[in-house]
């Protein structure tokens, strides 16, 4: 009898089509860890929500669940960092503890250090993110521009493009950060103003929308800190000012003066005590202690930045806590939207490298000409990808690739 209605994954043009193919690509992938005789496989599934195949894996008994393998379901590619990792398959098929089984494996493995110098690059940063070494970046502290916020400081006319550049950016952040370290993200939701009188203004969650894709693309969430502005910087925004003049039920709207820093860690196993014990400078790890004053709940109270030459700039003081409080002294931030530097001034500023990236030659123009204000003599220094400068053009980082090698994996 034939088919009345195409499968999903025929209608989405994936290149996997079958539960039989699910298999196959899973059967190879067995062959290639050398577990292909002690895992049996249930029944894959097609999920179109992500455009991927899930295959449970199974001890021989078929029915104790060990694991899944996750595959691409448009290019058939296994997805490493979705997938239930190879030494945490074999310690559940021998009942060791897996996080014993990591940390001792961990404890031989060679504290990661990033060989990259101060950077400041011009160009969209997927890809200059895709030209950068793996696991070459200790923090990574951003801004992303706010959707439709501000006319002049927007690029794109759908806000599922929003969510789709800002996925984008946040999956390959995750190949080029070390191990278990952080990215921590300034958002906010934006308000969409009503194109008439006749229709109502819009809402929009955007952090919550970017909490999903963060914990998709491989990330745990850790903390969600509330940078609170005084009272009177939500005015600008004309919400609340309709219900304060005239007080009627059903009109009372919040003036917003808060943002939200959403705090990730890149998933692991490793204890954050183990990039503690295993630093090779124990001097840098004693000077990167965090002294009194430091901020004891999630809520901060800072005064926004209101004369920076960029439209939506955080203030240096934010960069400076963030920076502290998860990173050490000599490591590398990166910030993917750097709009007019604050992250590499405040990187500077505590003794941290940086790596900057902006689209709009405008603001490396502005970085370059602040870079000397932030190292002096030492600006010679700085890499400039892209940029106008005395140097040629440069492939990014391709230098410091074939100076010192690709840095170790972990």
């Amino acid at each position: 009898m034939a088919r009345s209605k195409p499968l999903v994954s025929e209608e989405r043009k994936y290149l996997v089509l079958t539960v039989a193919q699910a298999k196959e690509i899973t059967h190879t992938w067995l062959e290639d860890i050398d577990l292909e005789n002690v895992v049996k496989l249930g029944l894959p599934e097609v999920d179109d929500r992500y455009h991927v195949w899930r295959v449970p894996l199974r001890k021989e008994d078929g029915k104790t669940r060990i694991g899944e393998v996750v595959i691409d379901a448009y290019t058939t590619e296994v997805l490493a960092e979705k997938t239930t990792r190879p030494d945490m398959l074999e310690a559940r098929l021998l009942k060791k503890d897996p996080e014993r089984l990591q940390n001792k494996r961990r404890n031989k493995d060679p504290y990661p250090i990033s060989t990259l110098r101060n950077t400041i690059a011009l160009g969209d940063s997927v890809d200059l993110l895709d030209d950068m070494p793996a696991h070459s970046i200790d923090l990574i502290f951003t801004s992303p521009p706010y959707f439709n916020a501000r006319p002049e400081y927007s690029e794109y006319e759908q806000y599922e493009q929003y969510l789709y550049k800002m996925r984008q950016v946040i999956k390959r952040c995750h190949r080029v950060l070390n191990e278990g370290r952080f990215f921590v993200m300034n958002t906010a939701p934006v308000l969409l103003r009503r194109a008439s009188r006749n229709e109502a203004s819009k809402r929009i969650a955007v952090p919550f929308d970017l909490h999903r894709i963060f914990t998709e693309e491989g990330y745990d969430f850790i903390d969600d800190i509330i940078w609170v502005k005084p009272e009177g910087a939500g005015w600008a925004t004309g919400r609340g000012r309709r219900f304060a003049a005239d007080r009627n039920p059903l009109q009372y709207k919040a003036v917003p003066v808060t943002e939200y820093l959403l705090v990730y860690r890149k998933r692991t196993d490793v204890l954050i005590d183990w990039h503690i014990r295993n630093h090779p400078d124990r001097q840098v790890v004693e000077e990167s202690k965090v002294t009194d004053g430091y901020e004891r709940t999630n809520i901060w109270r800072i005064q926004p930045v209101t004369n920076s030459k960029h439209p939506a700039a955080f203030p240096l003081e934010l960069a400076e806590k963030v920076i502290t409080y998860y990173s050490f002294k000599k490591d590398v931030v990166l910030d993917p939207f750097a709009g007019s530097g604050t992250v590499g001034a405040a990187a500077t500023k505590l003794g941290r490298r940086f790596v900057l990236m902006d689209n709009n030659p405008a603001y490396t123009e502005i970085m370059q000409a602040a870079v000397i204000d932030w190292l002096g003599a030492e600006a010679d220094n700085v890499l400039l990808i892209n940029c106008t400068s005395k140097q040629p053009r440069l492939e990014l980082f391709q230098d410091i690739v074939e100076e010192h090698g690709q840095p170790s994996a972990e």
